[in-house]
């Protein structure tokens, strides 16, 4: 092995590298292990974020046997991967303590889960795609039920771990079908496979392939399992799944759509369509009933990801740019979200009912503020980066013609609305409760950077442009 494919690969090498001396640290660290293993696991992840940007090849550059490819995309959803999982660290500091359910495995599992989605990212093929998938779920079913105490998380897990077993099988029952009928799991080879002719059996693959990567990111019909691990799993954990996952299963999606199946667009648009509408209607009328915050951020996942998937509908560079835009819009909002979810406390116990958050703004208006601005962006209200994350995508829905998907669009927008501003309702002007308890430092500068970000996006927004249009470069 040479050392230009060790250099390809550097950032996966040390992560793997670095779970298992965080495991050696954790095991014979006496006292003060998790603390410990904390702090290490945010100095790894750091230096695995520089090891993705200045160090892992430039230009599409591949590695063995070109199963492994860096590009752009590849280094700019590393990027946030990892920043997702430090940020799910840095969350979950406090939180721990006060569930009792700090573990030195908590930091080491959300370091192999990373090391499964960068590995996802680069995935050239279906068989690589296939490993880093698997890498990334064994630890995400152990993260949801973390906190053995709980019924609730111990539900979660069970949930999360049969349907994700049933999603990684369709996925390779997917792969087989694409590799019996393109003699490859190679993307190059697939999509040289098409040139002759739009099998139906690669069809078939496809879009079973396409269902094991619906679940990882909660689209309809493969959502089920969102609303209870949502609500059971401990609430970083669930932080951690609304971002990093689907910036991974996203990165995934585009490359094997323009990559491996640009010649059957016509195809695998009408699955991408279905998923988009559906995920976004049911995100918007399930999300009403909801007086959980965690099940109705849930459902907000699902709609959001429906917008998601409305751009790579559209396709071409508008709409890929578009995507690529969301995602990270949605990734600041969704942390700011359970950031702040996780900064209700009251006489030592979560709060979670959105009626117990009934006059927050006169007890705690630092926080109703900030959650109020983080809602309002979730709805897309303008001039918040949530209306213009939006607005990119409906742009490149109308440029592809794609009118009923702009119809539902908006009109799924309007009705999410009411739930996001319920909350803002319940806080502004319901009768007070008793005032909530401080929230920790590092709470309150996620959320104030969140806000930040919300709200200064109208003013700068050129840094997230420049990354979507950057991410999308090897596509054009």
């Amino acid at each position: 092995m040479s050392f230009a494919t060790l250099a390809i690969a550097a950032p996966e090498i040390w992560l793997a590298v670095l779970a298992m001396g965080l495991l050696m640290a954790g095991a014979f660290s006496r006292r003060h292990a998790t603390d410990v293993v904390n702090v290490l696991t945010l100095a790894g992840l750091a230096v695995a974020g520089l090891l993705v940007v200045f160090f892992s090849g430039q230009g599409g550059q591949s590695a063995f046997g070109g199963a492994f490819v860096v590009d752009n995309l590849a280094r700019i959803m590393k990027a946030l991967v990892l920043f997702a999982a430090a940020l799910a660290i840095i969350m979950s500091v406090h939180y721990m303590k006060w569930e009792e359910i700090e573990r030195f495995e908590y930091p080491v599992l959300i370091v192999l889960a990373t090391l499964g989605m960068l590995a996802m990212i680069s995935a050239n093929g279906l068989i690589a795609l296939y490993m880093g998938l698997e890498l990334q779920s064994l630890a995400l079913y152990v993260l949801a039920a973390i906190n053995r105490r709980s019924a609730a998380a111990a539900e979660a897990g069970l949930k999360y771990f049969v349907l994700g077993a049933l999603s990684s099988g369709l996925l390779l029952y997917g792969a087989s079908l694409v590799y019996g009928f393109a003699g490859t799991t190679a993307y190059a080879g697939i999509a040289e496979a098409l040139k002759g002719g739009v099998p139906i059996g690669l069809i078939v693959g496809l879009v079973f392939v396409l269902a094991g990567l619906a679940f990882k990111i909660s689209a309809v019909p493969f959502h089920m399992w969102t609303p209870d691990v949502y609500q059971g799993a401990p609430t970083p954990v669930v932080a951690f799944f609304a971002a990093a996952p689907k910036l991974a299963a996203f990165a995934v999606i585009i490359r094997l759509l323009f990559e491996a199946f640009p010649g059957a667009v016509e195809h695998w648009r009408q699955v991408i369509v279905f998923m988009s509408f559906a995920s976004m209607v049911l995100g918007a009328f399930a999300g009403i009933a909801q007086d959980n915050i965690k099940r109705l951020l849930a459902y907000s996942s699902i709609g959001h990801m429906g917008f998601v998937l409305m751009a790579l509908a559209a396709g071409g560079p508008q709409g890929l740019r578009g995507a690529v835009l969301y995602l990270v819009i949605y990734a600041v909002m969704t942390i700011g979200a359970f950031s702040a979810v996780i900064a209700m406390r009251r006489d030592g116990r979560a709060v979670e009912e959105i009626d117990d958050f009934a006059g927050l703004a006169r007890t705690n208006p630092g926080l109703a503020f900030a959650t109020g601005a983080l809602m309002f962006s979730l709805a897309g209200i303008p001039v918040l980066a949530g209306f213009f994350a939006k607005y990119f995508v409906l742009l490149a829905v109308v440029k592809a013609g794609l009118w009923p998907l702009f119809i539902a669009g908006v009109l799924s927008s309007v009705v999410a609305a009411v739930y996001y501003l319920r909350v803002v309702k319940v806080m502004y002007f319901d009768e007070p409760k008793e005032p909530l308890a401080a929230a920790p430092l590092e709470l309150k500068l996620l959320l104030a950077l969140s806000v930040v970000f919300v709200l200064g996006f109208v003013f700068w927004p050129a840094p997230v442009e420049w990354l979507a249009q950057a991410a999308i470069r090897p596509f054009l």
